[in-house]
């Protein structure tokens, strides 16, 4: 099948399957798995950091960084579209019984007067405000320009706050900015990404910070279950990711505006060319998405990701342009036999 609907559904290489075959593994929580070791320790150095965690997935890093940036009762600030507030279970509030303070996005961006007026007082009705959260590359499609992170970053330091990024994407990000991801890592505290998006891996994710922060998540990740054995065999998948699959998401973001384009030569869909930083394309039509996907399954193909009038497509390591042609045109003998 080709499948549209999510940069989560790629499948190992070949390989990374040879890879899990032949790796070298010992007990992570023992701290002896050398592929995890070497994961972790090329992850740090890629995105400037001193101390990388391997844990099981991005909403699970995510709030791992909540829980260590945080004490209990705390605020923190979020936007309104964003991963951790929308599609993460509440888990901020569950596992770290923090709350939020949210906050409309424009183009993903939380706007700074906003972020400044979000900062708690110091005052005894109040909850103490702690962590800023922001995703990059945003879930919308779009990529945060440095010096929105750094008006942030600035913003952060002068109310002695913390940045996480959420950076399922983040490399996706650097490749669309044309800039060592190293230029977006440095305005954060922690940074999240995962290895099982446009990287290609079928499972994992890494968190970055400072050694400090890094000890105390390890103990977090136990306690959240997340503590895992010779799990060098996923490893040695996310070592091809950062080695090689970094490398070639400009193909997929080629393929993103290609896809656009071809869609928006059909009369019935309206692409959102504003949203088209990455790997994704945002589409509206009036057309019904979810006997468009019964009629695309016999074809072999499918989509996701649509609300209402919206429909979301995703490109990454296993589309092909013929995959997106083949798209398209099934697409139009949809539409030429309603």
């Amino acid at each position: 099948m080709i499948d549209f609907r999510s940069d989560t559904v790629t499948k190992p290489t070949k390989e990374m399957r040879e890879a899990m075959m032949n790796v070298l593994v010992g007990d992570d929580v023992y701290e002896d798995d050398p592929t995890i070791k070497e994961l972790e320790n090329l992850a740090a150095k890629m995105t400037g950091f001193e101390a990388a965690l391997f844990v099981p997935s991005g909403t699970f890093g995510n709030q791992l960084a909540i829980m260590t940036h945080t004490n209990r009762g705390d605020e923190i600030i979020v936007g309104m579209h964003s991963h951790i507030k929308n599609y993460e279970v509440g888990a901020a509030a569950v596992l770290s019984g923090v709350s939020y303070h949210i906050i409309e996005e424009n183009m993903g961006m939380m706007p700074l007067n906003k972020i400044k007026e979000g900062i708690r007082g110091n005052d005894v009705h109040y909850p103490d405000t702690s962590l800023i959260c922001l995703e990059n590359a945003h879930g919308s499609g779009k990529v945060l320009p440095l010096e929105y992170l750094k008006v942030v970053r600035e913003i952060a330091d002068s109310h002695d706050l913390k940045i996480h990024i959420d950076g399922a994407r983040l490399f996706n990000a650097a490749s669309s900015l044309d800039i060592d991801v190293k230029e977006i890592t440095k305005y954060a505290d922690s940074v999240m990404f995962c290895l099982s998006k446009g990287l290609a891996s079928p499972i994992g994710s890494i968190v970055v910070s400072n050694q400090k922060f890094i000890d105390k998540a390890r103990r977090n990740r136990k306690l959240m279950g997340g503590g895992m054995r010779q799990v060098g065999i996923l490893g040695a998948c996310g070592l091809i990711s950062l080695k090689e699959m970094t490398k070639r998401l400009d193909v997929d973001h080629s393929n993103a505006r290609y896809t656009a384009k071809k869609l928006s030569e059909i009369p019935e869909f309206e692409v959102d060319f504003d949203h088209l930083d990455i790997n994704m394309v945002f589409v509206k039509s009036t057309i019904d998405f979810v006997e468009l996907k019964e009629y695309l399954i016999p074809k072999g193909i499918i989509i996701g990701g649509y609300k209402g009038e919206n429909l979301r497509i995703a490109l990454h390591n296993d589309i092909k342009k013929e995959d997106i042609d083949l798209l398209v045109s099934c697409i139009l003998d949809y539409l030429e036999k309603k």
